[in-house]
């Protein structure tokens, strides 16, 4: 955290045109990369190669130890349960640590005979090596246990002395790295591949009876890798001149559709922070992100004005509501002051209650104004699931009473709703006391549970409101009961405490009385 904390404070800022600058070069550099991925899949081609040798080494070792004479087949069972049974050999070589030989020496003479029986094998062994060699194109000696070639290229002469040899004719393959003689470049391009001069030499002891009695010694050039890049050079030209014309176009396109539109939009933005100025038309080349940035800015904007009003219009009320207590407490201050010597005690009484009487509604008004900023401010609480049944209950054993009866009708295996308890409470606390205070004898709450929501209607019997009142029902301060003390808050609060949870509170028809819906969603 402390780190992120530094990157974030010390993070310069950045235009939108370098990042897209930023961007398009990194796409452009992408060449770059690719040479380096050419290298590692070079080395790639390498291995391949090396295990290529080794698959057709061991093939045909296998078979020249079959065919050893004075050696008995191997014809024990296998077990193919072992754990190390289905073990591939490993390559050895790397391009970038492996060392590179000189190329390989010519035979050396040696007064030394061919052993017979390796003799015998490669007549035997001819026409495979010779075919696996049309096939693979790879050049395949064969040695005996003294290291005398007996099939292949330089017949009768030696090659004990060459290191991979040695460590073949002691049981153990190599491979290793030497330098081609006959290499010619076919490429210029080809300095830019190290493999390209190279040739692998790969030495496999036979074994027979357990005994090493002869070696394999096969050698191959990797493929050649740009080769075929030289080929298609002018191919190659062409598309890195149609890539940097796409890179033109990309780069206007992207002014014209991301950072136009936005600079006329950070410039709205600021006329209208300083309380004028209109959106500018969504421009016709912006994109579509930026085109819905533009329509979420004017929805912004409209909401911000429509707050603004209803902040004008509330604070309007609001000193209205205060002015007429403090007025009341002002009059009987000035005449207590000018007239208190001469006021019976029941006067001087009367003005003391009405002066407490105006306190108390003031002091009524500011809780009620604490409560809806409360609400107002409230946010949805994540992973909420409550049933609905204990805070109904809870309402309506608060609110029952003598001349006030209250009857819950709930179904059985309601759903959990995404509210929190305390603000169900609080609603239908709300609306059973309006119903109380309205003249309601009886009231009742039911449930229904739709696909998304489920809904609590509170009806009762009292007179209802008025078709004159519905519009105004839900604003701040209206209420038809303000000599009786009503604030008009109730059911503000009791909406914006829905809302906070995506719940709606509205008055339905009823035929009697009257009829309020509490939708709450499902958690």
């Amino acid at each position: 955290m402390s780190l992120r904390a530094v990157v974030r404070r010390r993070w310069p800022p950045l235009r939108l045109r370098a990042i897209l600058f930023g961007v398009l070069l990194l796409v452009a550099g992408l060449p770059g990369v690719a040479a380096i991925s050419l290298r590692v899949y070079e080395n790639t081609l390498v291995r391949q190669t090396e295990a290529e040798l080794v698959a057709q080494g061991a093939a045909l070792a296998a078979a020249a130890s079959q065919q050893w004479p004075g050696t008995s087949p191997d014809r024990r069972p296998f077990n193919r349960r072992a754990l190390n049974y289905y073990v591939p050999e490993p390559t050895t070589i790397d391009l970038s640590r492996s060392p590179v030989l000189p190329e390989r020496p010519p035979p050396r003479p040696t007064r030394r005979g061919a052993d017979r029986a390796a003799l015998t094998v490669a007549y035997r062994m001819d026409p495979v090596i010779e075919q696996t060699t049309r096939t693979t194109l790879a050049s395949i000696l064969l040695l005996d246990r003294n290291g005398v070639i007996v099939r292949g290229r330089g017949y009768g002469r030696e090659l004990s002395m060459l290191p991979e040899v040695r460590d073949a004719l002691a049981g153990q393959p190599r491979t290793v790295f030497r330098e081609s003689g006959d290499y010619q470049p076919s490429s210029p391009l080809e300095w830019l591949s190290r493999a390209a001069s190279l040739r692998l030499h790969h030495a496999r002891p036979i074994v027979a009876d357990g005994e090493v009695v002869g070696v394999l010694l096969l050698s191959r050039s990797p493929r050649a890798l740009f080769r075929g890049l030289y080929e298609d050079r002018g191919k190659i030209a062409l598309g890195a001149g149609v890539i940097f014309a796409l890179l033109v176009l990309m780069a206007g396109l992207v002014s014209r559709g991301v950072t136009r539109p936005i600079e006329a939009l950070s410039a709205a933005s600021r006329r209208v922070a300083a309380g004028g100025g209109d959106i500018p038309e969504t421009p016709a080349t912006a994109a579509v992100e930026i085109r819905q940035l533009y329509e979420d800015f004017r929805a912004m904007a409209e909401r911000i004005e429509r707050r603004s009003g209803y902040l004008r219009d509330f604070a309007a009320a609001v000193s209205h509501e205060f002015k007429t207590p403090l007025a009341g407490i002002s009059g009987a201050v000035e005449l207590l002051q000018d007239h208190l010597e001469a006021m019976s005690p029941q006067e001087r009484q009367r003005f003391l209650s009405n002066i407490a009487a105006d306190a108390g509604r003031l002091s009524q008004l500011v809780g009620r104004l604490l409560d809806l900023a409360r609400a107002d401010m409230a946010t949805p609480e994540a992973g909420v699931a409550v049933a609905v049944e204990p805070p109904v209950r809870r309402a309506a054993d608060g609110q029952a009473a003598d001349g006030y009866q209250i009857a819950v009708d709930l179904p059985a295996g309601l759903p959990p709703v995404a509210a929190p308890e305390a603000a169900i409470e609080t609603v239908l606390n709300v609306l059973l006391q309006n119903a109380r205070q309205a003249g309601a004898s009886q009231a009742r709450i039911t449930a229904a549970a739709g696909a998304v929501e489920l809904v609590l209607s509170v009806t009762d019997d009292g007179p209802g409101v008025p078709p004159a009142d519905r519009e105004r029902l839900f604003e701040p301060f209206f209420t038809s009961r303000r000599a009786e003390g009503g604030t008009g808050l109730g059911l503000s609060i009791a909406r914006s405490l829905l809302a906070a949870s995506h719940g709606r509170l509205t008055l339905e028809p009823s035929a009697r009385g009257a009829r309020f819906d509490v939708a709450l969603p499902l958690a």
